[in-house]
C-alpha cells in the first residue's frame, strides 16, 4: 500500500469546529437526546428529596416499573412504500385541535422541582399548541397560570376535599380564569405509601436539616433559585408545614362517590374528564354519568402498587366506552414511540407527567421545551418508519403487545 504525506487541502474539509455554547444549561439540554437523558440531568441538578418526589412511586414501585416495561414489550410493525414526506401530529381533543398528541398532566408541588414550576410548563405548552393541566396541589395560583398563558388551552385538575365549599371555590376560580376543562382525579381516597418521601423526610416546604444541607452542596443552583425567589404559592391552600402524605390525608375525602361526580357534572359547564380509571367496569359506569373523557391511569404508580397496567388495559376500555367518551392514557410514557403505541391501541390523547418534569428540573422552561421537542421528534420519526402520515392511520396492527405477566387460571 502506497503512502503519502497528508496535504492541508485534504484535511481542510474535515476540520469543522462548532461554535462553543457558553451557557452550560443550554449545552447540557442540547446534548440530551432522550427523556432518560433529561432524567439523568435532573438527578444531578436537583436535591434528592425533590428529585425522588418526582421520580418515585408507591411502596416497591412495581406499578411504575410495569407500566414502563409494558411500552418496552411491544413490537412495531411497519408498512413500506408509503409517502411519509409529511407527518401530521395534530389531533382533535375535547372539541379543539392540539398540535401534538400529548398534553401536560397535572403535577403537584411543581416549583419544588424548579423555581419556574407551573409557569414554565404552561408557557411551554402554549408555545407548542398543547393543553396544560394545573393540579389542585400545584404551587402557582390559577390566576397566575392564566396570566402567564392567556390564550392557550388550560385544564384544571380537582381533588375533592372534605370541605365541599372549598372545592367549589377552586372550581369557580378556574372557570373565571378561562380554564376550559375540569379533570377530576378519583384514585386518591388516601395517600399512597411513597417510601422514598418517608425516608427523605420530605416536607412542604423543604426542611433544612444536616442531611439536606450536605445534599445541597453540589447543587447550589437549585437552592439559590429556591431561596431568592418568591415563596411557594399554592393553587389551593395558603400554607402547609407537614409531609406530603399528611397533607393529602388531611385534605382529601375518602367518601367521594358517584353522587359527587353527578354534582360536579351539574356545576361545571365545560368539559369534564375523570382521571384514574383502572377497570372496564368503572369506565362504563363513569361514562354513563355524562363525562366527556376518561383517563386510563394508575396515577403514575404513586397510589396502589401492583395496580393494573394502563397500556395493557387501554384496548379493553376503548372497546367498551370509546364510542361514548374520549379515552386518554397516562403513566409510563417516556418516549414518542410510547405515544404512538397508545394511539395505535385507541387512545385519543396522552398525558405526560414525569417526562416533562425531568426537563423542568434539568433546565426550567428551556428544559420543558426540550422534553416536548424530544417527544414530538420521536413520535414523528416513529410514524414515518411505520409508514403512516397521520394519527388517524394508526391501527392495532401497527403495534403488538407482549405480556410478561399473564393471569394464572384459578
Amino acid at each position: 500500500m502506497k503512502r503519502r504525506r497528508p496535504r492541508f487541502n485534504d484535511l481542510a474539509p474535515l476540520l469543522r469546529f462548532k461554535r462553543p455554547v457558553l451557557n452550560p444549561t443550554t449545552r447540557r439540554l442540547r446534548a440530551a437526546l432522550t427523556i432518560e437523558d433529561l432524567r439523568a440531568l435532573a438527578k444531578r441538578t436537583t436535591p434528592k428529596a425533590a428529585f425522588d418526589y418526582t421520580d418515585g412511586a408507591a411502596e416497591q414501585e412495581l406499578s411504575l416499573c410495569r407500566a414502563r416495561q409494558a411500552f418496552r414489550d411491544i413490537e412495531l410493525r411497519p408498512a413500506v412504500l408509503r409517502d411519509v414526506s409529511r407527518v401530521d401530529l395534530a389531533c382533535e381533543v375535547l372539541g379543539s385541535r392540539s398540535l401534538l398528541p400529548f398534553g401536560i398532566a397535572p403535577t403537584g408541588f411543581t416549583r419544588l422541582m424548579h423555581t419556574e414550576g407551573e409557569i414554565a410548563g404552561t408557557t411551554a405548552a402554549a408555545a407548542a399548541g398543547i393543553p396544560f393541566t394545573l393540579s389542585t396541589m400545584g404551587t402557582t395560583s390559577v390566576e397566575d397560570v392564566a396570566l402567564a398563558n392567556p390564550h392557550g388551552r388550560k385544564w384544571f385538575q380537582l381533588y375533592m376535599w372534605k370541605d365541599r365549599d372549598k372545592s367549589m371555590a377552586l372550581v369557580e376560580r378556574a372557570a373565571a380564569c378561562g380554564f376550559e376543562t375540569l379533570m377530576v382525579t378519583v384514585d386518591v381516597p388516601v395517600a399512597g405509601a411513597r417510601l422514598r418521601d418517608v425516608r427523605n423526610g420530605m416536607t412542604i416546604p423543604p426542611t433544612l436539616t444536616p442531611r439536606t444541607v450536605i445534599n445541597a452542596i453540589p447543587r447550589p443552583g437549585w437552592w439559590f433559585n429556591f431561596l431568592t425567589t418568591e415563596p411557594l404559592t399554592f393553587a389551593s391552600l395558603e400554607s402547609w408545614g407537614g409531609t406530603v402524605a399528611e397533607l393529602l390525608d388531611a385534605m382529601f375525602d375518602p367518601t367521594v362517590g358517584y353522587q359527587d361526580l353527578r354534582w360536579l357534572r351539574e356545576q361545571w359547564k365545560g368539559h369534564l374528564v375523570v382521571k384514574g380509571v383502572q377497570s372496564v367496569d368503572d369506565a362504563q359506569r363513569i361514562a354513563a354519568e355524562g363525562v366527556d373523557a376518561i383517563v386510563v391511569s394508575n396515577h403514575g404508580g404513586r397510589q396502589l402498587d401492583r395496580a393494573p397496567v394502563p397500556f395493557h388495559l387501554l384496548p379493553d376500555v376503548v372497546r367498551a366506552v370509546g364510542g361514548d367518551v374520549e379515552v386518554f392514557l397516562d403513566t409510563g410514557i417516556m418516549s414518542g414511540a410510547d405515544i404512538v403505541a397508545a394511539f395505535a391501541h385507541g387512545a385519543r390523547f396522552t398525558l405526560i407527567g414525569r417526562a416533562y418534569l425531568y426537563g423542568l428540573m434539568a433546565g426550567g422552561r428551556a428544559g420543558v421545551d426540550r422534553a416536548i421537542e424530544i417527544l414530538s421528534g420521536e413520535a414523528a420519526r416513529t410514524m414515518r418508519l411505520l409508514g403512516v402520515s397521520s394519527l388517524e392511520e394508526l391501527t392495532p396492527e401497527h403495534v403488538i403487545q407482549f405480556h410478561r405477566l399473564a393471569p394464572r387460571p384459578l
